[in-house]
């Protein structure tokens, strides 16, 4: 028992209740359930028991019959209405009630509960309410106290206060339960196996339940006697936290003494089984809905008819109950052991196999199991049904023994599905599980890399803590042989430990921590591992651990992604994860800030959470990147979503992908055939190289997989083999669905298409006893039926029936469509009372209805260009949809359905009392507006709003098109119980209402609606609207001669009109804004200035006075504006290079004008296009009319080649409306385009102009983009991986330097470089891309700044060639290798790729080119190569002229070899490159690899280990150096002991025989021995002992041989 406090001894002892043998005690019983909301004058809802009780005792046990029972029944409004008596389910179950029960009685204490087995569960938790009553531990020596006490809810805490009163001989006993603090508590949750409980979100509850009972009690001789007995019990739920306003139910019991009989009770002859105890049980509730009751009769007959109803009345668009009568299927299928009764009714399939899915049953399982091994499923429903039954079954052995049923295992279509189900219904039974051990044990010893992924998946779903072990096998930090192990399988491991986490989260923060702390691991999996620590909310301790591992980290992707998860962390306002935020923020501090600036090449994690405490509600969402290298491709990609509600919370959906392979795959093409003598040259040159190791094969193409409720549900490795079996379906497919559609084509087409999907889309319930025993249920539906009907007709015409694609181009088409696409969604949530036999309970319904009809028809004449779609015009009222949302207290019984009660929860007689003030509050209000003189106002009126008035929200809203004919229209009715009290609870109770209509317009009548479009040279002959614009404007310019004329003619002063004034204003703004015209004009040109000023219009109003001082603010701006665009000329230089001229945007001020001239010389060759060429397009869309008037837009489209102009006129068909929009688009060189659009009444009313050009800011390419209107001119900058934004305001200018983007754009000459690619679209876009995303490595006199952009001097010994970049790959698509005759001399670069060798060197003071020993030309055109996938052209880049090699198909983007520099760009994919240029990864910390892999942190030891060493010294390369191992110079004292030191890591030396002409120092690594030791046997494995200290040694970089040297 627990503590005990307040203890008092009794003067006289109080026993326990007693019953006498041989006595009959009688007692008035009765019980009432009752919910709805605490206030008065709403609707509530309830049952009512009255009977009387008789108790009696036994041999052994004692009796409890009831006595005339009746049940009443409560819907209406409390407490006005009173109930009402059921009379036909009283005499339904009267058999029942007055069958007695046995009870074991000892001490007060209720044992064992014997019933027959005729009796229903429901009937015998009735009794067992009763009985709660009964139980009483009374303890002899304490009046207060405290213990664990059974009931019907299950074993709660209960407090007990005892009182006796002598004088009147009465003992008064309170009892009080918490049943939220129960040991073994009794409830039942459905479809929240894999929520979680959220503990840190209870700071309020959504679900409250306590019970007092207090009893009056009479001493006896044999014990006590109870007299009357009163238990009240109050649950109160609400989704948002009951502290804001909860609905509640109310059960309240009383039982009274009557009278004792000295009569033995009779009981019938008849078997009393063993029936359970006091405890309730769970029986036909489980299986019955709490939003409908059905009297079952004939489950099989009562399926058919309601399928045939489902199938019938569904056609060809949903009815609106729908929903409901879905999921009464459901609710019957429950109940049967087989579905193939219903196999016969037509058009069933759809119906039968959504219900079957989600029926939560082991039927379900059998049903889908048999019909796909009989080929009546495909495929993919057995997927889709498999996927929802597993997640909706009941958890025991029985479902899990049905998925590991060997039929299902041996099949490999569904064994994966089957697998990861099989892992959910384990991890909700929480169970061991050899079967999957032994699959992970025998996939490693035979390397079946597939299946052991599968195991590692199924554990991961399980989450069992006890499969620690096994995973962590997989894991190299715990063991050894996992090391040979792929790296996703390693990873599928870590995050295996996800769900375990939830459940021992200190066990997995140890294991996953030690793989973090592994700098030895590939980074993804550290990564990995970091995910899984962080969602295991790790302690302050282990938090700050990893932030100070991160001081020291040299992976700058774990470093980002590390930094930026704890970053995120710190803004998080979720409840659960409160601990790990304000651990972030600690660790925060200790990081440094410029980790932020790290760009997004690297791994990040992004976080976005929202949670709001006194609603207990919240979402957060993630998602993290891993990057392998610094490529816009990354190597993993996670999102997830998360919910909270009610105290819980769920991982609602993730899924992640893996691309692995899919990068290379895609960009590389197609792989060049191997070349003999191309891997000879280059492996020979490798195996110089010491200690060379080759990287690792490539990876699958990609994997992905999907989780719902944090368990993963689908999964897919996507690897050549699927890729091949994927690109042959799909190639099948394509030809027979062409074969196919051309012969429908040739015999025309007629199809009839029904498509229904019905869907339970949610199904939550919690149920739990109440003290009456009845249950009360808490659930969540939401059933949706969608469907479509559709019926197509194609027909052809034509000279030829069309036999192949290309064939069509000269067929007519028509087709013409009707497709009906219909929704109907119900929503449910209740609170009540749900039995097989009757229902009370309170219910909100929510319903959403839609009806989109429509005929589309099509004709194609592919011969003449003309494209028209038809469609009907709307000639009736359509209700297009319509949802509703009510709450009613309901009761209903299932032997009479028709007269079921509903009474809505808020009346509208009850909110209009509510609406007014009480009396009270108006005396109050009124009394202290008598004092007014001394109470402020402000507290009037909060008195006075006390109580909120009662508002009900109604609108209506119409949008209209005349020009089409129709109207629509929204209306929207709301009324809700908030005025009581603001809560989003009661928001939600009571009528809203909305709803959305169609019908036509009053006008003329509309036939239909067209859409037609022409091309080609036919388009002239379909405008129907033909707009002059060159005679529209010269009648203009005569009204204006004629207005002038008539001021200068006409005396009198100049406004003394209305009209005049009107004129005059419109032709000051005319002309003032053609002015404004220009002056923009000639200030955007030259306008790219931080600093400079920009002139800025305002609109000029329609009045005098603003008309003048707008002018002289334009004056002044004007000249400011002039100032600073002559103070920033020369910012933007064209980048644009070619053979005739190399422009200058800004170069000076002439040239700023350029553009401008160039656009008016085009426009004065012909300002309109309508004057020179005929329409390329024209377009239609247009309502035709009964009377046949124009009615529509028109737009007509003018292209001239010539001059790469577009100008595009879009008009209104309406007779006399001017309305138009124009635009005039133009090319005017390569570099630059422009646009100008005008539009309002003839195009004359408003005018903005855009511009986009390229070129160079301080020598960095960039991108300008103007656009000038009335108001602000904005401009922004782009270089190729940064942006930089300028925004130049009147008086401000704002600047954004180098915003980081996630890929680079391509700049320099990429027109001329793409001529190659202009017959292939996807070689172009591929360039493009690879191009954009490069990276590079410089060299510039002797600094070299590798592909991370580190710098260090290369100092190269002499003729020997040294590799800068290498392919590591086992495909060795190229080799760049540099050299140097001597330090005066250029440098010579070596490129060998494909079956090429290509050498790069300066001769005369020329650049030239040979190819295989031939020298190439290449001053006239570029040098393209017979596969067209190599080039060689001149480039200028930088001011410095040199040649260019570009080859992206084999991994080379660009090779530049210029004087005295050169530049090597490797395209994004190749992330396996290595050579003197490092690895482009973006790992700074990480530069410096020697070939065998190992780092150096001295460039120059870095440098010298990539040069290819000499032979002998009769060479004829003339390179004279080999690396040795080198003796230190001076003996050390290591550890107290004199040692001698011998390089670890070589050092170019000369060979022997010859001089040392020139040397210089590099740091590298000595293993010392004693001074005395022998180690000249040792020398041959120096490089395998470890370094025992840094030292300078002299390496050699220029030798002589003399001529007799061996």
């Amino acid at each position: 028992s627990a503590s005990k406090y307040n203890a008092i001894k009794f003067t006289s002892v109080v026993a326990a209740p007693q019953f006498e043998p041989g006595k009959t005690y009688e007692y008035q019983y009765e019980a009432v359930v009752m919910g709805g909301l605490p206030e008065k004058g709403l609707a509530r809802a309830g049952v009512k028991v009255r009977s009387k009780v008789q108790i009696g005792a036994e041999a052994q046990t004692f009796i409890l019959k009831l006595v005339q029972p009746e049940i009443f029944e409560y819907s209406g409004i409390w407490p006005n209405d009173s109930f009402s008596s059921d009379p036909k389910l009283t005499s339904t179950l009267a058999a029942q009630l007055k069958t007695p029960v046995k009870f074991e009685y000892t001490n007060g204490v209720v044992g064992k509960v014997f019933a027959p087995a005729s009796m229903t569960t429901t009937v015998l938790n009735v009794y067992r309410g009763i009985l709660s009553i009964l139980q009483l531990n009374i303890k002899k020596t304490q009046n207060v106290y405290e213990l664990q006490e059974a009931s019907v809810h299950g074993i709660c805490k209960t407090h007990y206060a005892l009182r006796e009163e002598q004088e009147i001989d009465r003992i008064f006993l309170i009892k009080s339960k918490d049943l939220n603090q129960c040991q073994s508590k009794i409830y039942k949750d459905i479809s929240l196996d894999h929520a979680e409980n959220c503990v840190e979100c209870q700071r309020g509850s959504a679900l409250k339940t306590a019970a007092v009972s207090n009893y009056l009690m009479k001493p006896t001789p044999s014990g006590s006697l109870i007299m009357n007995a009163t238990v009240e019990e109050l649950i109160q739920f609400s989704p948002f936290n009951i502290l804001k306003g909860a609905a509640q139910m109310e059960s309240k019991q009383t039982l009274t003494f009557l009278d004792n009989k000295n009569v033995q009770m009779q009981t019938p002859q008849v078997e009393y089984p063993q029936r359970g105890d006091l405890q309730y049980e769970f029986g036909s509730e489980l299986l019955q809905t709490p939003i409908q009751l059905l009297k079952i009769s004939n489950v099989k007959a009562q399926m058919k008819e309601i399928l045939e109803h489902l199938v019938t009345m569904n056609a060809p668009k949903v009815s609106e109950n729908a929903p409901l009568k879905f999921i009464e299927f459901i609710q019957l299928l429950r109940m049967t052991r087989t579905v193939n009764q219903t196999r016969h009714v037509c058009g069933s399939r759809y119906w039968i196999l959504s219900a079957v899915s989600v029926m939560g049953t082991h039927t379900s399982l059998k049903f889908i199991k048999e019909k796909f091994f009989v080929n009546q499923l495909s495929l993919s429903e057995t997927a889709s049904a498999l996927l929802s039954a597993l997640l909706s079954v009941s958890v025991d052995l029985e479902s899990v023994e049905i998925m590991m049923s060997p039929t299902i295992q041996n099949t490999t279509a569904v064994r994966e599905i089957v697998m990861l189900g099989y892992g959910a219904l384990v991890g909700r039974y929480y169970a061991k599980n050899p079967f999957i051990y032994n699959l992970a044990t025998e996939a490693v010893s035979t390397k079946n890399y597939a299946d052991l992924t599968l195991a590692l998946k199924v554990l991961g779903n399980i989450g069992y803590p006890g499969s620690l072990k096994a995973i962590q096998k997989n894991i190299p930090s715990f063991s050894k042989a996992a090391g040979d192990l792929p790296l996703r399988i390693q990873i599928e491991a870590v995050l295996a430990l996800r769900n375990i986490a939830k459940r021992e989260p200190k066990q997995v923060q140890e294991r996953v921590l030690q793989v973090f702390m592994d700098h030895s691991l590939d980074p993804e999996l550290r990564i990995a591992a970091a995910v899984v620590l962080f969602e295991s909310k790790p302690p302050l301790g282990l938090v700050n651990m990893i932030a100070a591992s991160l001081l020291k980290e040299s992976n700058l992707q774990v470093t980002s992604f590390v930094y930026s998860y704890m970053k995120a962390m710190t803004k998080t306002t979720v409840p659960d994860f409160v601990s790990v935020a304000a651990a972030s923020n600690v660790a925060m501090k200790m990081l440094s800030p410029k980790l932020d600036r790290l760009s997004y090449r690297y791994s990040r994690m992004f976080y976005y959470d929202t949670y709001y405490s006194p609603w207990m509600m919240g979402a957060a969402a993630s998602a993290y990147y891993i990057n392998e290298a610094a490529t816009i491709f990354p190597r993993a990609i996670m999102a997830k979503t998360r919910n909270y509600l009610a105290g819980i919370s769920a991982d609602v959906f993730e899924f992640g992908v893996r691309t692995e392979g899919i990068q290379e795959a895609l960009l590389k093409g197609k792989n060049i055939p191997a070349n003999a003598d191309r891997i000879t040259k280059i492996k020979q040159v490798v195996a110089a190289l010491q200690n060379w190791k080759k990287h690792p094969s490539s990876k699958p193409l990609a994997s992905m997989y999907v989780k719902f409720l944090g368990q993963e549900i689908a999964f897919l490795n996507v690897d050549r083999a699927i890729y091949q079996q994927i690109i042959e379906v799909m190639h099948l497919l394509w030809f027979s669905s062409v074969r196919s559609a051309l012969n429908a084509l040739r015999e025309g087409y007629t199809m009839n298409w029904n498509f229904y999907k019905p869907m339970l889309a949610a199904e939550i319930r919690r149920i739990l006893p109440t003290s009456t025993g009845f249950p009360m249920e808490l659930s969540f539906y939401t059933a949706a039926v969608a469907a479509a009907s559709l019926k197509v007709s194609v027909s052809t015409t034509g000279p030829v029936q069309p036999q192949t694609l290309m064939q069509l181009l000269d067929t007519n088409i028509r087709a013409t469509a009707e497709i009906a696409p219909s929704v109907s969604m119900h929503t449910y949530a209740v609170m009540g009372v749900n039995t097989a036999y009757f229902q009370a309970s309170l219910l909100s319904r929510a319903r959403v209805h839609t009806v989109l009809p429509s005929k589309i028809e099509a004709i194609l004449e592919m011969s003449k260009g003309n494209y028209k779609i038809q469609l009907p015009s709307v000639q009736d009222i359509y209700k297009i949809a319509s949802a509703s949302v009510e709450t009613f207290a309901l009761v209903r019984n299932v032997e009479d359905l028709a007269a079921a009660k509903s009474t809505p929860v808020l009346p509208a007689d009850a909110a209009a009392r509510r609406s007014r003030p009480s009396s009270r509050i108006s005396r109050m209000a009124s009394s202290l507006s008598a004092s007014s003189e001394i109470i402020p106002d402000d507290v009037l009126r909060r008195i006075s709003r006390k109580q909120k008035p009662f508002k009900p929200y109604e609108k209506k809203m119409c949008a209209e098109s005349e020009t089409f004919g129709f109207k629509a229209c929204t209306k929207v009715e709301s009324y809700s119980a908030a005025f009581l009290r603001d809560s989003p609870l009661y928001g939600i109770i009571g009528n809203h209402t909305a709803l959305i209509k169609v019908k036509p317009v009053q006008g003329p009548a509309i036939e239909r609606i067209e859409f037609e479009v022409q091309v080609g040279e036919k388009a002239a002959e379909k405008i129907i609207k033909v707009i002059n614009q060159r005679e529209e404007e010269e009648t203009l310019e005569d009204k204006n001669v004629l207005l002038k004329l008539k001021k200068i003619l006409v005396p009198g002063p100049r406004n003394n009109t209305a009209k005049s004034s009107s004129s005059s204003s419109s032709s000051r703004s005319s002309s003032s804004s053609k002015s404004r015209s220009s002056s923009i004009s000639s200030s955007d040109s030259t306008s790219f200035s931080v600093s400079g000023a920009v002139d800025v219009r305002h609109p000029v109003p329609n009045s005098k006075k603003s008309s003048s001082s707008s002018s002289r603010r334009s004056s002044r701006r004007s000249s400011s504006s002039s100032s600073g665009a002559s103070s920033s000329q020369s910012l933007l230089q064209s980048s644009s290079r070619s053979s005739s001229s190399s422009s200058s945007i800004s170069a000076n001020r002439q040239h700023s004008h350029s553009s401008a001239t160039s656009f008016e010389n085009i426009q004065s060759k012909a300002k309109y296009l309508s004057d020179v060429v005929q329409p390329s397009v024209t377009i239609l869309l247009r309502a035709v009319r009964v009377d046949h008037k124009p009615q529509g837009y028109q737009v007509t489209a003018y292209l001239d080649k010539a001059t790469s102009r577009l100008q595009i006129i879009l008009a209104n068909l309406v007779e006399g409306d001017k309305w138009r929009i124009c635009t005039d688009a133009m090319k005017l060189s390569s570099h630059k385009l422009m646009a100008a659009t005008t539009w309002g009444i003839k195009c004359k009313q408003y005018a903005t102009q855009v511009t986009a050009e390229s070129g160079l800011v301080d020598q960095m390419p960039a991108i300008r983009f103007k656009l000038a209107w009335d108001r602000i001119p904005r401009q922004t900058a782009y270089t190729s991986c940064f942006l930089t934004l300028v925004t130049l305001l009147p008086q401000r200018t704002y600047y954004k330097h180098k915003v980081a983007l996630p890929f680079c754009l391509p700049f320099g000459e990429t027109a001329a470089e793409l001529e190659a690619y202009q017959s292939n679209f996807v070689d172009l876009m591929s360039y493009m891309y690879t191009k954009g995303n490069t990276a590079d490595c410089t060299m510039i006199s002797d600094t070299l700044r590798s592909f991370n952009n580190r710098k260090f001097i290369n100092e190269m010994p002499h003729a020997c060639s040294q590799v800068l970049a290498y392919d590591a790959t086992e495909e060795h698509k190229f080799m760049v290798e540099l050299k140097r005759s001597s330090p005066e001399e250029q440098y010579q670069i070596t490129v060998t790729i494909s079956n090429i060798d290509i050498n790069m060197y300066l001769k005369d003071a020329a650049l030239k080119v040979n190819i295989n020993g031939a020298d190439i030309p290449i001053s006239d055109r570029p040098y393209v190569d017979s596969t067209g996938t190599i080039q060689i052209r001149q480039k200028r880049e930088n001011r410095i002229q040199g040649i260019s090699l570009i080859a992206p198909k084999h991994g080379l983007q660009e090779v530049f070899f210029g004087y005295n520099t050169f530049k090597i760009k490797v395209v994004d994919w190749m992330r396996k490159v290595s050579g003197v240029c490092g690895i482009p990864d973006g790992e700074t910390r990480q530069e410096y690899r020697k070939p065998n892999g190992q780092r150096t942190k001295d460039p120059v030891n870095h440098a010298h280990h990539w040069v290819v060493p000499g032979k002998s010294c009769r060479d004829v390369s003339e390179c004279f150096v080999e690396r040795q191992s080198v003796k230190l110079e001076k003996q050390v004292n290591l550890h107290g002991q004199q040692s001698k030191c011998y390089s670890v890591e070589p050092v170019l030396r000369c060979l022997a025989g010859c001089t040392t002409l020139r040397t210089t120092a590099v740091n590298v690594g000595f293993h010392c021995v004693p001074a005395d030791s022998n180690i000249n046997q040792g020398l041959s494995n120096i490089s395998e002992k470890s370094i025992d200290l840094i030292e300078t040694a002299e390496a050699h970089l220029a030798c002589r041989c003399a001529p007799q040297c061996a």
